[in-house]
This record gives C-alpha cells, structure tokens and sequence, in this order.
C-alpha cells in the first residue's frame, strides 16, 4: 500500500488506539500508553475525544469500542458485491454441512472475514465479521492466493511476513509456494491448525472471469470430529459446488 505524501499523525494516532483497544478487548490509559509512543496525558485526550463523538464507552477506568463503528463496518460490507450475491449461498452451505462456514476477501494483503454463518454443529470461535489475519496461515487466505500472480504473492508476504501462528504454520516460502502449485492442480485449499490449534477447514477461490480470486469461502470443523474421509472426498466437492454458485452469479448476472 502506498504511502501517503503528507499522513496526518493524529489520525494515524487515533486509529492505532482504536485498533489497540480491540485487540485486549478493552484497556484502561496506562495500558494502552504502553502500546503507543505517547504520554498518558496525550493518550486521555484521544479517548476523552473519541467518548466524546461515541466512538468509544468508558466502563469504569476501561475503555471498548462503541456502536458508530457498527454501522459504519455494515455500511462498507455491504456496498460489495461479493457479500451481497454470496450470503444466501454461505447460509446454505452452513444449513447442508451443519459446520460453520466463512468468507473472506483479501484487503492490503490481510484476510478480512466479512461474512459467517453457523450450522447446527459449529463451534464458537475467535473469528467475527471485520477480523484481520494473515492469509498464509489460513486456508482461505491460501485459496486466495493462489490465484493471484506469483509477484504480488511476493509483495504480501516481505511486507507481513509468515509468522508462525501455530506450530503447523507454513513459514517457509519455497514451501508455500509449493503448495500455492497444489491449490491451483486442485482448486481447493486444506487449513490444518495452521492458524488456530485443533481446527481444520477446506477452502475454495471465488474468481472473477480473468481467474483471479475475489474472495474464498471454508467450511471449519473439530479435527477430532471429522473423518479423513470427510475432509478429503466429501467436504471438497461440497464447498467447490458452492464456490462455482457463487462465481456463476457474481460474474454472468445482470449488474
């Protein structure tokens, strides 16, 4: 992402401690002084201000994130296409596999979950609508990228890097490459605890019609309650079915 010529500190400031505030799931002025490279003095008139439009609640001496950014996050999701015309297939994926099922689009080289829907046997997560992760430790963000050029798959990862999320993360990039080669052979992404321990999921691309991925939808479920084959015969072709449901309408129908 290019960087502006003239970036207004305190906005950047602002936003930094909004991002802080939600990543502890709330924090008091000391603690978020901590993260930033400001005074407590400064850090207070940034929440006061930000309380003060609504943007944030003050609980006792911790502060949370408030309901404007509610709408402003609906707003934003559904101004895209992608949302709108794969929701009704994503519930259904989730009525039919009884699991929980995700899409995700990629935004400045992270994966934002922007939809999910729970079927009768899914667990609770740590993932919302909005949640920002890396994309080579999750199958969605593997479906991704693999299609999309290999130069720009580059670009994302010396910018944020493979951290090791869990100790089955690929973090070698001669062997992530290697993989990207197998999603494409087989047009579906495996995820297994690479981002979260004890979960496993089966990811799909959705593409536009010059092959490049749009977004990606996965079905997760419990290692221990799954078979292998289950995972590696039965849940692929369901979730490529509905990933092809979703190319078919965002690409042929009337916009």
């Amino acid at each position: 992402m290019p960087e502006p010529k003239h970036p207004v500190r305190t906005v950047e400031r602002a936003i930094e401690i909004v991002e802080i505030i939600q990543d502890l799931n709330g924090a008091g002025v000391s603690e978020i002084a901590d993260h930033v490279d400001i005074g407590k003095s400064a850090v207070h008139n940034h929440l006061t201000t930000l309380v003060n439009m609504e943007y944030l609640n003050k609980e006792g001496d911790e502060y949370h994130i408030g309901l404007p950014f509610l709408g402003l996050g609906a707003y934003a999701r559904n101004r895209m296409e992608i949302y709108e015309t794969a929701r009704s297939e994503v519930d259904a994926l989730a009525d039919e596999t009884g699991d929980l099922v995700n899409l995700m689009v990629e935004r400045n080289g992270r994966g934002i979950y922007l939809y999910q829907a729970k079927g009768d046997n899914s667990v609770q997560l740590d993932t919302y609508p909005g949640k920002r992760v890396y994309l080579h430790a999750t199958g969605l963000g593997k479906a991704i990228l693999a299609h999309r050029p290999n130069e720009e798959v580059e670009a994302i990862l010396d910018e944020h890097g493979m951290p090791e999320i869990t100790e089955h993360t690929v973090t070698d990039r001669d062997e992530f490459f290697d993989e990207l080669d197998q999603i494409r052979e087989n047009n579906y992404a495996v995820d297994h605890e690479e981002r979260l321990a004890g979960l496993c999921c089966i990811a799909a691309p959705i593409t536009d019609d010059q092959d490049r991925s749009i977004g990606a939808i996965s079905v997760s479920c419990p290692v221990h309650r799954i078979s292998d084959e289950r995972f590696y015969e039965e849940l692929p072709d369901t979730v490529l079915s509905t990933a092809n449901v979703i190319e078919l309408e965002y690409n042929y129908s009337t916009r």
